[in-house]
């Protein structure tokens, strides 16, 4: 180890390693502040997300944080479990039972403790160790304690450490928020061009509606029993709306028992959210209740025209309103979509549009790539900078 520094363990460090206050909170916006789990960010405790409860004078004694305490996720999905906040405030606020209160001694700086914090997060320690359930993720106080953590002997190396961290951190910051900016501006200019596409039209397209030109075929529903996770001669792919995400939940049913099937090309419609109306094609099998297949009249209506008018905002716009209205209806249903009106050209102008759309997806793809690369070469930094600074290399 490096001259001057010294390794302990957390519950050393910590004059307080407590939970919050276990209390019925409400939603008036009156009463006593309590921070909730939501509160925890990346950057700092955030006011915005607290909520409220009537405290016992006891319990605002007990619980009431003071500038520099540390807030820590102990309860939470298992990507977020860890994460800190550093509180800096005279405001009256008591922390909930879902957060774990870390107020250090005299030995290490607050600061110094929320960024070694942050690097055991980022390095995926708490995933490592915390003990997960169906919901949740949870890490116990003792398991904290136990935690090792190196800090320089002197207090102003720490504040050294932090001044290096906080600047380097505040221009990695800025540099992410452009990337995401370019990034959502790349994805709303493709976006727009949908828009005006669908939207504006051309000379000589005819109006019609999409119940007219088109066919909407919901899925079918085995039950779980009958699923499998193994491929075989007789049997098929069950698709789900998640699969379009991800083989991570793979599935195979009786190919007796599968009643609707799809194609690569077709076009299937996401009939529950969040995100409600996702527009989906590339995967080949048998299709569940969630799932909804879009089927042109060909001689009207191409597919791949029918794929990106159904990825149009304003008929979005139109799916969520309606979809609001009907508060007791279960999933989206062709009789919602079935009115809305479609104008098509000649099929050559079809597919003329579909490549000029092509290409600037392509377009936006790559740019998206280089924005995601970028955006994971700034998360890289930060964890190089993090690592750097708890190994005593800074």
């Amino acid at each position: 180890m490096k001259n001057g520094w010294h390794k302990s363990t957390l519950g050393e460090v910590l004059a307080v390693l407590r939970n919050g206050v276990n209390c019925k909170q409400n939603k008036s916006g009156k009463g006593d502040k309590i921070s909730r789990i939501e509160s925890i960010s990346d950057a700092s405790f955030d006011f915005g997300r607290v909520g409220y409860a009537e405290l016992s004078e006891r319990d605002k004694e007990r619980y009431r944080l003071q500038d520099g305490d540390i807030l820590f996720s102990h309860i939470n999905s298992a990507v977020h479990v860890g994460k800190t906040a550093a509180f800096n405030s005279d405001e009256p606020v008591y922390h909930g039972v879902n957060l774990l209160l870390m107020r250090p001694k005299d030995v290490v700086t607050s600061a110094y403790l929320n960024h070694a914090m942050k690097y055991l997060f980022q390095s995926g320690y708490w995933r490592g160790v915390c003990k997960q359930s169906v919901n949740q993720a949870s890490v116990n106080q003792q398991d904290i304690s136990i935690v090792q953590i190196s800090y320089p002997k002197s207090l102003s190396e720490q504040q050294r450490i932090v001044g290096i961290l906080d600047e380097a951190f505040e221009g990695i910051a800025t540099v992410k928020a452009n990337a995401e900016k370019n990034l959502q501006n790349a994805r709303a200019i493709f976006e727009s061009h949908l828009n005006s596409v669908f939207t504006k039209r051309g000379d000589g397209w005819v109006e019609t509606t999409l119940g007219d030109v088109c066919n909407f075929v919901g899925g079918s529903q085995p039950p779980k029993s009958v699923f499998t996770k193994t491929h075989s001669p007789n049997n098929i792919r069950l698709i789900q709306i998640r699969d379009y995400k991800s083989d991570k939940h793979l599935v195979y049913i009786p190919r007796s028992l599968a009643k609707r099937f799809c194609n690569i090309d077709d076009v299937m419609i996401g009939r529950y959210g969040p995100p409600l109306f996702q527009i989906l094609r590339g995967l080949e099998g048998a299709y569940n209740v969630a799932l909804m297949k879009a089927v042109p009249d060909e001689s009207k209506l191409s597919k791949d025209f029918l794929f990106y008018f159904l990825k149009h905002s304003t008929i979005l716009q139109y799916i969520i309103y309606h979809s609001e209205r009907a508060a007791g209806q279960i999933g989206l249903t062709k009789e919602t979509l079935e009115p809305y009106p479609i104008a098509l050209p000649s099929l050559a102008d079809q597919q003329t549009t579909v490549d000029t759309i092509k290409e600037l997806a392509a377009e936006t793809q790559s740019l998206e790539s280089i924005y995601q690369k970028k955006l994971a070469a700034l998360d890289a930094l930060k964890k190089s900078l993090l690592h750097q600074a708890f190994n005593g290399e800074l």
